[in-house]
């Protein structure tokens, strides 16, 4: 069995392509990747907030090397995903209910980055 420390940072390592992924396709697609769209406002704030979430992913790719002592940086990347998932949680209270690749956004979003936040600071008391 692979040590806790070993576990999370490949846990981290894995997770953290949805964010790289999904946000290079943003950068790269547009708006496109999700509908059909001819707005130029709306192109350019998306493929910004896209290059957010590829940095996101890039940042918890930063953390995996010492993984336990990158506490004050994981949480701050946590925070900005859990926050960006109350914003999600909006849109599905307030527009519906959203296509399943934006509700596996939200679950990764309000759950599994909480999750994985708790999982390394306490593989880092340890």
């Amino acid at each position: 069995m692979l040590p806790r420390r070993r576990s999370l940072q490949i846990a981290v390592a894995i997770l953290a392509l949805v964010p790289v992924g999904a946000g290079l396709a943003g950068v790269l697609l547009g708006p496109t990747m999700v509908a059909t769209v001819q707005n130029v406002p709306l192109d350019s704030h998306y493929r910004y907030l896209s290059g957010l979430l590829l940095a996101i992913g890039l940042g918890f790719w930063s953390c995996i090397p010492k993984i336990e002592q990158n506490g004050g940086r994981f949480r701050l990347l946590t925070g900005l995903v859990f926050i960006g998932g109350l914003g999600r949680a909006v849109s599905l209270e307030t527009v519906g209910l959203p296509d399943v690749p934006m509700l596996f956004g939200l679950i990764m979003e309000l759950v599994v980055t909480p999750l994985l936040c708790l999982w390394q600071t306490l593989d880092a008391r340890r």
